[in-house]
């Protein structure tokens, strides 16, 4: 290799943060970060890294796509019986992490995380994709299986078995709501001194915004 991992920078130098820009609720604050990686055109701007525990402190991280968000809390959907499901069931804390490279943001959420309604859920798997709805049923999310062909065959199982009717959500896939606590916003300032704000919920349902050293 040509080029030393050890050597690979870049300097940010697009925008700052500042205390005076800022909206004082972050959900507002994360809309608008949103709609402007929207308008960006940045490629799966909902794509965000989920960070787990098991009950005994082992962590894991995966990538996944945000669907719904609001001053509730930030919702993805999984099959309840894969390693996330049931982590998130045992341990029900987690961290989400958004990085929009081309806008030199990153966006931290440390929250709890609660199930969201068997309604939400039937509402999002109903506008999904057919193939998405099947692909649920087929896959047993995080289970080894002996060879591609069982996913095939398993996914040809079930759309004999749905061929003629809608499908169900099943009972094993749905939401969860990682509710938060801290949310930090961060923009990239050159020499790495980067702006870091960081908003900590409070006892009488405020947010305390703080400034952090990068």
């Amino acid at each position: 290799m040509d080029t030393s991992i050890a050597d690979l920078r870049k300097d940010y130098t697009l925008q700052d943060l500042n205390e005076k820009q800022i909206d004082p609720n972050p959900f507002i604050q994360f809309k608008i970060w949103f709609s402007q990686s929207l308008s960006a055109q940045l490629p799966e701007p909902n794509a965000m890294t989920l960070a787990t525990c098991t009950s005994d402190g082992q962590p894991s991280a995966r990538m996944v796509l945000l669907k719904d968000f609001d001053e509730r809390g930030f919702v993805l959907f999984t099959n309840y019986n894969s390693q996330k499901g049931q982590e998130l069931t045992v341990n029900p804390h987690a961290a989400l992490v958004f990085w929009w490279a081309e806008l030199e943001r990153q966006v931290r959420i440390v929250g709890t995380v609660e199930k969201i309604s068997a309604a939400e859920s039937d509402s999002y798997f109903e506008i999904r994709p057919t193939y998405s709805r099947l692909g649920a049923w087929a896959s047993n999310q995080s289970e080894v299986i002996a060879s591609r062909e069982v996913l095939e065959l398993q996914l040809q199982e079930f759309q004999r078995k749905y061929q003629t009717q809608e499908v169900p959500r099943p009972p094993h896939w749905g939401g969860f709501r990682v509710i938060p606590q801290k949310i930090e916003f961060w923009q990239g300032r050159s020499s790495r001194l980067h702006d870091r704000l960081l908003y900590t919920h409070v006892d009488n349902g405020g947010w305390e915004i703080e400034r952090l050293s990068p």
